[in-house]
């Protein structure tokens, strides 16, 4: 199972991302734009996907990966739950949603 060091770490590992609050939570973010947030109690995290993206992430398993229950899951954003998620998809989905938001030179770094 993963947890927020490892969101956290591997978050920060990708070309210009900065950890920076966001209301009552953190966002990490590249050029000023949110790829990913943390709940304040550290049970979740959301991550902005296109919505084909979203569909195919929620498909493995909807316990543990669903569109937030709101107009902004609609638009993509996902919840994630850290308990049901391990160490590699927590990276595919991370990577997946900070390529949708940094620019095409910094994805190309990866």
């Amino acid at each position: 199972m993963t947890n927020f060091s490892m969101l956290s770490a591997y978050a920060l590992s990708l070309p210009e991302a900065t950890e920076e609050p966001h209301f009552e939570k953190r966002s990490y973010r590249v050029k000023k734009k949110i790829f990913a947030t943390v709940s304040l109690d550290e049970a979740f995290f959301v991550v902005k996907l296109t919505t084909l993206q979203q569909s195919l992430f929620c498909k493995w398993d909807e316990s543990a990966c669903h569109p937030v229950p709101n107009k902004w899951g609609l638009q993509g954003w996902t919840r994630v739950y850290f308990e049901k998620v391990e160490e590699d998809f927590l990276k595919d989905i991370v990577k997946t949603s900070y390529s949708n938001v940094a620019p095409k030179k910094l994805v190309d770094l990866l």
